[in-house]
């Protein structure tokens, strides 16, 4: 049981900080480096956010992103065999929440985006530019705020869980 036990909290603690720092991550974008590239000339900002998508697919970020996935069914399941059903099911709520809203668009909506403007070369002309960046970056940003939200709901659940989980440890 404390082998179990110990696990059930280690992908507890897990899911909280990958869900947290992938809710910070993104809501980071959302309000800071979109806004902040939207206002400087789309001739810049186009390569900025390539090189911006490329240096995100690294050894620290990738492991952060995906952990999410593996850690709150983990502790979900774990809690289930510790007899702990609804701390489990509020894990599960936070993985379904992180997979769908946060996951899910990622692989369906942002990453082809971002593939499409790497395989782009910048407009010399600024308005066609400012054409090409503006499609790009309002679409972008509003699936990201979704998947910020998304991740700060499964944040929220899953911290809830283990408020629950500790009301009956």
């Amino acid at each position: 049981m404390i082998v179990l036990f110990t696990l059930a909290a280690l992908a507890a603690g897990l899911t909280i900080l990958l869900t947290g720092t992938m809710t910070g991550l993104f809501s980071a974008f959302s309000v800071a480096v979109m806004p902040g590239l939207d206002v400087i000339d789309a001739r810049q900002a186009i390569p900025a956010m390539q090189s911006i998508n490329q240096k995100i697919l690294n050894p620290v970020f990738l492991p952060m992103f995906v952990g999410a996935l593996i850690a709150a069914p983990a502790a979900g399941a774990l809690l289930l065999a510790l007899g702990q059903g609804q701390a489990a099911v509020l894990f599960f709520a936070a993985a379904a929440a992180y997979i769908l809203g946060a996951f899910a668009p990622t692989a369906a909506v942002n990453v082809p985006m971002n593939n499409a403007l790497a395989a782009v070369s910048v407009p010399a002309d600024p308005d066609e530019a400012a054409r090409l960046w503006s499609g790009y970056s309002v679409r972008w940003t509003r699936w990201n705020t979704g998947r910020a939200v998304f991740c700060g709901i499964s944040l929220l659940l899953a911290g809830l869980a283990v408020f629950v989980w500790g009301g009956r440890g």
